[in-house]
């Protein structure tokens, strides 16, 4: 498994957690962005700068994802590309997208776009709190180690 960051939404706090997440597991994490980003001294972690525009970030995640990969997003079309490839999506909040929750994710996302541009303006999200923060890392927890099992399994084969 790969991790995959979207990175130019990602939050300091979730991207710290990542760091230490992907050099405790030795799981090679990239994270992707429209500018460079400064981590820290791994050699699992690597960043990859895509030039700036509209789903540039977006579009070069896609290329590059494979089945089983994670990827951080909080990007809903993202999410749905990558699920529909065979990879995981979680967002910086922790909510984790499957197939069997993202079109409603999606459908839900669309209708709030046709809401905004129809002039009715809602208070957006509310800023991070320790609760998210909880929920993501303890996804990202079950997703390693459920990764790293079907590694050890592998490997006895």
């Amino acid at each position: 498994m790969n991790i995959w960051v979207d990175a130019d939404s990602c939050p300091v706090v979730i991207k710290d957690i990542l760091y230490r997440a992907a050099h405790r597991a030795q799981i090679p994490m990239t994270l992707v962005a429209n500018h460079a980003l400064t981590t820290p001294p791994s050699p699992y972690i690597k960043t990859q700068t895509v030039s700036s525009g509209f789903d540039v970030a977006d579009d070069e995640i896609v290329k590059q994802v494979i089945a089983g990969d994670l990827i951080i997003t909080s990007d809903i079309p993202l999410a749905d590309e990558v699920v529909e490839k065979g990879a995981k999506a979680l967002s910086p909040r922790g909510e984790l997208f499957t197939k069997a929750n993202i079109k409603a994710r999606l459908n839900i996302r669309d209708f709030m776009d046709t809401m905004r541009a129809s002039g009715v303006h809602s208070q957006g999200q509310a800023p991070m709190s320790q609760t998210d923060r909880q929920n993501f890392a303890n996804h990202l927890d079950t997703i390693i180690r459920a990764s790293i099992a079907k590694k050890a399994r592998e490997n006895k084969v």
